[in-house]
């Protein structure tokens, strides 16, 4: 019945809540260790058997973190937030647009070209790594940023495409015969009909693009040779192996490397969850 009680008492339920609780508290403690870590002394850290609250908290650690390598922290924090906004930007608009070829045009081979196109996610990257690079090293662009992101901007990311595809196909295609009465291009037509209604699954791919330009490692790691030029991925490694005995400080440094992440992932995370709900309902 509508408005009925519904009994969260039953033994099955609370199976699940424990469950779900006992769940969300292994996969929380990582994050847990690191912020109470990064808060110890060195003492503390080093201690035997482990300190789990640090007292008092050293919330000096961060500002150590942030000024021990040789550049200082926001260098790295930028260049990444440089790289990864521009993939995302470049992601977000090319492959939306390569999805709306796909969804919306009627054309001879575009089922083969678009299996072909899923299949290379099957493609390992370790495989094109040294043409790629001999490429780029080619025409001169190694230690620079455009390796790590003008690809974005040619729609190579077959996931982002499929997911985009599947949320255009769930769209009516009135709408664009509509805008076309009105006098609407094709390109107006993706611009300012279909853009806006994919808010969902375009933050979706975002939040991912985002994610994965900040996590990135290997790509900086052969693409960029300068100091002032590496990311926080990189500053994070030499970080380890300079001061791998710091606990306290590589736990801090750790922080401030996934918040930003964390922060952008819960400020998001309804149109992520809609995004990915509302996608694939239509083949």
């Amino acid at each position: 019945m509508r408005g009925a009680h519904r009994d969260y008492t039953t033994p099955g339920r609370i199976l699940v809540w424990v469950a779900l609780l006992g769940g969300a508290c292994l996969f929380i403690f990582p994050l847990f260790w690191t912020v109470m870590t990064a808060l110890k002394s060195y003492q503390q850290a080093h201690a035997y058997p482990p300190v789990w609250v640090p007292d008092p908290p050293q919330w000096g650690n961060f500002k150590v973190a942030w000024q021990i390598l040789p550049q200082p922290f926001h260098i790295f924090v930028l260049n990444t937030y440089t790289i990864a906004a521009l993939a995302t930007l470049g992601t977000v608009l090319s492959c939306s647009l390569v999805a709306y070829g796909f969804a919306r045009f009627r054309f001879r081979g575009r089922t083969p070209l678009f299996l072909v196109l899923l299949s290379t996610m099957m493609l390992p990257g370790q495989v094109t790594m040294i043409p790629v690079f001999a490429m780029w090293s080619k025409l001169g662009l190694v230690d620079t940023f455009v390796p790590l992101v003008l690809p974005s901007w040619f729609g190579v990311n077959a996931f982002a495409v499929f997911l985009l595809r599947q949320f255009y196909m769930t769209l009516p295609h009135e709408l664009d015969e509509a805008a076309m009465i009105d006098g609407c291009s094709y390109f107006g037509i993706w611009w300012r009909i279909l853009m806006p209604l994919s808010r969902p699954a375009l933050i979706t791919i975002a939040i991912l693009t985002f994610l994965g330009g900040w996590n990135n490692f290997l790509g900086p790691l052969i693409y960029l040779n300068s100091l002032d030029k590496y990311t926080v991925a990189i500053a994070l490694n030499m970080f380890r192996d300079q001061f791998s005995v710091r606990l306290e400080l590589l736990m801090a440094a750790s922080l401030i490397h996934i918040v930003p992440v964390i922060i952008l992932f819960f400020a998001a995370q309804r149109y992520f969850i809609k995004g990915i709900a509302m996608t694939g309902l239509k083949q």
